[in-house]
């Protein structure tokens, strides 16, 4: 094995409303995003609507990779390339 450094620097942001700063967090990566979700509970809960919606107004291109399993395989990955 060679030798590395791994860095995963986290954002989070927590509180009422805070799914509004989302396009501006977006922005600081660029100007696309790939929307990645396991079973659809987020469509259901209706985070999902307002995810696309704040992406829409602020022109943010998005994607959609759903039913990704837990712990997903290198297939599922390469759909999300693709």
């Amino acid at each position: 094995m060679q030798n590395f450094s791994y860095s995963i620097p986290t954002k989070v942001e927590f509180g009422k409303g805070a799914v509004k700063k989302l396009p501006e967090f977006v922005r600081e990566f660029g100007e696309w995003v790939l929307l990645v979700y396991g079973g659809g509970s987020i469509k259901r809960s209706g985070l999902y609507d307002t995810v696309v919606e704040l992406l829409d107004a602020n022109g943010i291109y998005h994607a959609e990779l759903s039913g990704v399993e837990p712990n997903p395989r290198t297939t599922t990955a390469l759909c999300g390339i693709l």
